[in-house]
């Protein structure tokens, strides 16, 4: 008799963890486990698709307090991220957007990057639309904190447009990517004018930017190519009423290079949002 319940209760239980187990595989799916130290760590996170033929996942990196890494421009010193996606499957392309960054100040000087925590977002086509994708990622970066250390994860992840629960933090990732804009944009946060002033050297550039007054602001510039190093741009007084000013000294350019017409990219960052504008250097 009791054999014969033990029976019937199994028969009704299977079916029942059958059902449980693949919602448990889904959220697992969410991301790739941890892949690091104490120090610094780094997985895949998956997003919800949005309706078009590409998937959305995102590069978490989680840092130790006082630890910081690296920018796409990491500054005076430091080494950006290196991203290598060549062991995926049924993946055409992926883009990685870049969260605005924050400036750090020490003896080494001016480095570019983030603490506590980045996600980088990811714009994934697939080669099939209509197949999983494998999203296989082998990550190059450094994290410092008095001393720098080279850091390396792996991450593998199954992408099959379901529901993430992840959205939330990949949401706010996207958010914190600088929106393009253009030139002199009549917006309460813009770069409206840059141009060139002779003198010593290396002539000067002098940006004059826009933004909230009571929001904090910084300015990052890069060149047209990874072989610039140009200063980090540094605020200084002398702005047209209502605007802030930036100035760098047009130093780094790579032996050879004429800067005349050279591409820069402005990243301007306040407590409001940021932007990204990208202007020729007359």
């Amino acid at each position: 008799m009791i054999a014969t319940t033990l029976r019937q209760l199994v028969r009704i239980a299977a079916p029942l963890v059958l059902l449980a187990w693949p919602l448990c595989a889904a959220r697992a799916d969410d991301a790739s486990a941890w892949d690091g130290d104490a120090r610094a760590a780094m997985r895949l996170i998956a997003g919800s698709p949005r309706g078009n033929a590409t998937l959305r996942a995102g590069i978490e990196i989680r840092l130790a307090p006082g630890w910081k890494t690296y920018w796409r421009y990491p500054g005076d010193s430091g080494v950006p991220p290196r991203f290598d996606f060549s062991a995926s499957q049924n993946v055409k392309s992926v883009s990685i957007a870049w969260p605005a960054p924050q400036r750090f100040t020490d003896e080494a000087g001016v480095a570019i990057g983030y603490k506590g925590g980045v996600i980088f977002p990811l714009t994934v086509v697939p080669q099939d639309p209509g197949k999983p994708v494998v999203l296989r990622v082998k990550l190059d970066y450094a994290v410092c904190e008095k001393l720098c250390v080279p850091a390396q994860g792996r991450g593998e992840l199954v992408l099959d447009g379901r529901r993430s629960e992840l959205d939330g933090a990949l949401d706010a990732a996207e958010a914190a990517v600088p929106k393009r804009a253009t030139l002199g944009a009549n917006a309460p946060l813009a770069v409206r004018a840059v141009r060139r002033e002779a003198g010593g050297a290396h002539p000067r550039i002098v940006v004059d930017v826009a933004a909230p007054q009571a929001a904090p602001l910084d300015l990052f510039v890069e060149g047209p190519t990874p072989d610039w190093a140009l200063p980090v741009p540094q605020p200084t007084q002398g702005a047209p009423a209502g605007l802030h000013r930036f100035v760098f000294v047009l130093d780094g350019v790579p032996p050879g290079v004429k800067p005349d017409g050279a591409l820069l990219t402005f990243t301007l960052v306040s407590g409001t949002g940021a932007v990204e504008v990208a202007t020729h250097l007359d």
